[in-house]
């Protein structure tokens, strides 16, 4: 797919995606969606991608869906000739964040300026977020009259705890970086020059230092398990995982390069050395 409306730059185990529609706070559109999905799917299968940085062109993150339809924006019937019907009808930034959760990748969002609506509620399904003193945050949907979107009703709450999450979306105001700190939205705040940065320092962090199949692993266990009913549910995973990793090339070469004291050379890939018994393996990613 030819990117019009993201840009896709992956240098050195780095992957930075851009949203890239400055001239409208990259605000979010169908195509946008579709390179998006298609940008996560062709990362998923690139080996050399060790982690992946979020972040926008110009002065925004992302202004939420572009309203330049007017009034019938959100309306499903005017999006073509059959009605899907409610059952039918799938929410565009549901379907990102879905991918997004599922993604092999570590993903860091670097929220450069404003961020509503979509634009913030794409983020929470990220791992990690960081955030320039300029950005702002806004869960606008009582004020447009429309509900949560993006799955954002599962992830919020869980990462700010209820109370916080209430406040946010019950009110739709829109707040600094600051206050996204202290209510634990976001990991830090950054100087805008600062930014990108810090983002790629953990980035590297994690691309130079770990195998990418136990991080794949350790990233999905983690979201996975915060719906589980028991630690029981994790246990089970824990030790499918010990048991699978444990006869793995990666950690001979983990266990053998501590004790030389020498940097790990990790040899198995993210495509082809993922056990085949995990419940959420995507096959799909690398058809």
């Amino acid at each position: 797919m030819d990117y019009e409306q993201i840009k896709y730059d992956a240098k050195d185990g780095i992957l930075t995606i851009t949203l890239n529609r400055p001239d409208k706070l990259n605000a979010f559109t169908g195509r946008m969606l579709s390179e998006l999905l298609d940008a996560l799917d062709r990362a998923d299968r690139d080996d050399d991608v060790r982690a992946i940085v979020f972040t926008g062109a110009g002065r925004g993150f992302c202004a939420g869906a572009d309203l330049s339809g007017g009034a019938n924006t959100f309306n499903a019937e005017n999006r073509g000739p059959v009605d899907p019907g409610l059952d039918g009808h799938r929410d565009g930034g549901g379907l990102l964040t879905l991918r997004l959760f599922d993604c092999l990748k570590p993903l860091i969002a670097a929220c450069n300026g404003p961020a509503v609506g979509v634009g913030i509620t794409m983020q929470l399904a990220m791992d990690v977020r960081l955030a320039s003193e300029e950005a702002r945050y806004g869960f606008v949907f009582t004020r447009r009259g429309i509900v949560m979107e993006a799955c954002s009703s599962w992830f919020l709450p869980r990462l700010v705890g209820p109370q916080q999450a209430l406040e946010w979306v019950m009110t739709g105001r829109v707040f600094g970086a600051e206050e996204a700190l202290r209510g634990r939205l976001v990991r830090s705040v950054h100087k805008p020059a600062e930014l990108l940065p810090e983002a790629y320092k953990l980035a590297r962090e994690i691309a130079d230092n770990t195998a990418p199949v136990s991080v794949a692993l350790n990233k999905q266990m983690i979201w996975k398990m915060l719906g589980a009913d028991h630690p029981m549910e994790a246990h089970k995973v824990d030790s499918k995982g010990i048991y699978a990793r444990g006869k793995s090339a990666d950690v001979r070469e983990g266990v053998v390069s501590f004790l030389e004291k020498r940097k790990a050379n990790y040899p198995d890939k993210v495509s082809t050395d993922m056990p085949s018994y995990f419940p959420w393996w995507q096959e799909r990613v690398f058809k």
